[in-house]
């Protein structure tokens, strides 16, 4: 049988999932305290982030940071603990979720007007980073830590 080296843990997969998801649970966070930066007002900013008009407010944040946070915890949780199946599928969790932002961010270009700030910001950053993270954290899913000699 011919030798074949360990896959390298995805550590940078990993990293990369969770810091940003984590990044944009501390936005999410900071929002809730009334905040509206970068945008001018909750109307604005709720339609540069979603598309539509949403509350921003903490019952609604809340709950979106928790899972933000979760959904971190998990991916880096994958990486010190890689057998226990809980991470393991919630890891696939995290990286289903963000397959499925990224197929909507697909949509929207074509259901939405073209004009708007949410047009843009989801062309350039949401819809491409989703899936740059969705591959990430299926990668860290998929990751199999051999038997340590």
């Amino acid at each position: 049988m011919p030798y074949r080296p360990a896959a390298p843990a995805p550590t940078r997969a990993a990293a990369l999932v969770a810091s940003v998801l984590t990044v944009d649970a501390v936005l999410h966070l900071y929002w809730t305290t009334g905040a509206t930066w970068p945008a001018a007002d909750d109307k604005s900013l709720s339609h540069a982030v979603l598309g539509t008009d949403v509350p921003f407010t903490p019952p609604v944040l809340v709950p979106l940071v928790a899972l933000l946070l979760t959904a971190a915890a998990f991916v880096l949780a994958r990486l010190r603990r890689p057998r226990p199946l809980i991470l393991r599928v919630g890891t696939l969790a995290v990286a289903t979720g963000l397959s499925l932002r990224a197929l909507a961010g697909i949509y929207w270009l074509f259901a939405k007007e073209t004009g708007t700030a949410f047009y843009w910001l989801n062309l350039i950053l949401y819809t491409p980073l989703c899936a740059v993270l969705a591959v990430a954290a299926l990668r860290v899913a998929r990751w199999k830590e051999t038997a340590r000699a």
